[in-house]
């Protein structure tokens, strides 16, 4: 699958291989697994050193670094280098004689290899930046130990980075395209799943694409397979982030998955005081997000917990979930399941979708969801203008025949009588308006 979309990424990595060439520049990329941080790097940065930390000793990596710096900058190293601060002090001294791009990915694993590494870098990097022509781009995958290492004032690199860059996504337009060029007979539906198992992860998006998997039905086929990447997804990316409490964490995403949303909800299920690992999720990991009604007050206790990625979602829904019919390898009784709930389960996915594409038009202040106490009178979408003082109020249904713009105005009644200077539009979304 060919290049998409990271436009304004590559131009602002470029900018910064510029300015790096007057003082050094240090620069952090986060991002979970599969979202593309590796192939950005290697598409903005031709010629660089590209250093993949994996977890080995750190005698045999500084060796196979050393091979890549003899090979990429062609010059020689004598002596005997077994601790990367002595590779990163040369990489450093040769930097004030010539300009070059360093990357280190999946920087976070030097806490496994050696602590004091980050102390080391940080002395280093403190003493040569000012002379030196570095562009020096440290890209993770483990989202809680990347903000650790660089965002607590304990820690040595706090405040060393001067540029900081979180890959997100595919954008629903995005997605668009690519069904367009690869499979322009998509129908509504096709791009729903499309958007609802791949969440716009460009490692499943290109997965998905290589296989000509455009329909529900060869999207399942793909996920359910003896040899697929997708049945171990969520552990394999997840259970490092969490350590050894991932159970509970499993558990909490697989009851939010199942809609279990609010906290009471959980916790009389879980028979256990969760409000920590809610905490650490949304604020930690960032693999949950807090919804409230909008215009709800700042301490409103009327909120419930969303999973932020489409596919996490999935996978605690349905593989995690019916993890013991996976472990037999029955995965006809698991597919026929999630096509059994599809048409449900979808629906908020259609309208996570909406909700994305409206904030694309760049044409409103805020947008969200509303219901009142109770979950009574729930609205789909709000979208506010605030300059404008006008207000779009949307239901979302797969089937344009079930939605009723009368009911919705009556749902909407408590909302627009406290806004009665704003202009309220009323609009139906469905399948076919995607």
């Amino acid at each position: 699958m060919k290049f998409y979309n990271r436009e304004k990424e590559l131009e602002n990595l470029k900018s910064i291989e510029e300015a790096s060439k007057e003082s050094a520049k240090m620069s952090i990329i986060v991002g979970r697994r599969r979202i593309g941080k590796t192939t950005l790097i290697k598409k903005a940065y031709p010629q660089k050193l590209y250093f993949f930390v994996s977890k080995k000793n750190e005698a045999l990596l500084c060796e196979e670094f050393i091979k890549i710096v003899e090979q990429q900058l062609e010059v020689k190293i004598f002596g005997e280098i077994k601790k990367f601060k002595e590779l990163f002090e040369y990489l450093m001294e040769l930097s004030t004689k010539r300009a070059f791009t360093l990357i280190i990915d999946e920087f976070q694993e030097f806490l496994t290899i050696n602590k004091s590494l980050y102390s080391d870098m940080q002395n280093i990097w403190d003493s040569y930046k000012d002379r030196s022509q570095m562009n020096l781009i440290l890209s993770g995958s483990v989202y809680s130990l990347m903000k650790r290492i660089f965002e607590d004032r304990k820690e040595p690199l706090f405040g060393r980075a001067n540029n900081k860059m979180e890959l997100k996504a595919f954008s629903v337009l995005t997605l668009k395209k690519i069904l367009e060029e690869y499979y322009p007979a998509y129908t509504p539906d096709d791009l729903l799943s499309f958007y609802t198992l791949t969440g716009g992860v460009a490692k499943y998006v290109e997965i998905f694409v290589d296989a000509k998997a455009f329909g529900l039905g060869k999207q399942l086929d793909l996920i359910f397979d003896d040899y697929s990447l997708f049945l171990d997804e969520g552990k394999n990316l997840l259970i490092e982030e969490f350590g050894k409490e991932y159970t509970t964490y499993f558990s909490i995403l697989s009851l939010i998955a199942s809609s279990k949303t609010s906290r009471t909800e959980m916790e009389s299920i879980l028979e256990r005081n969760i409000g920590g690992y809610l905490e650490k999720l949304e604020n930690e990991y960032k693999i949950i997000k807090r919804v409230k009604p909008i215009f709800a007050k700042e301490g409103s206790r009327t909120l419930k917990y969303e999973i932020v990625d489409n596919f996490f979602n999935f996978w605690f829904r349905f593989i995690y979930k019916y993890r013991s019919a996976i472990e037999l390898e029955n995965y006809e009784y698991v597919k026929n399941i999630v096509k059994r709930d599809y048409e449900t389960y979808s629906g908020k996915f259609l309208e996570s979708y909406f909700h994305e594409k409206l904030r694309l038009t760049y044409d409103y202040s805020s947008i969200g969801n509303y219901w009142e106490r109770g979950n009574q009178n729930e609205i789909d979408i709000v979208a506010i203008n605030e300059e404008e003082k006008r207000m779009v109020i949307a239901e979302v249904k797969r089937n344009p025949k079930k939605i009723d713009l009368y009911k919705l105005e009556q749902k909407a009644l408590k909302l627009t009588s406290k806004y009665s200077k704003y202009s309220v539009e009323y609009r139906g979304f469905s399948l076919g308006d995607m």
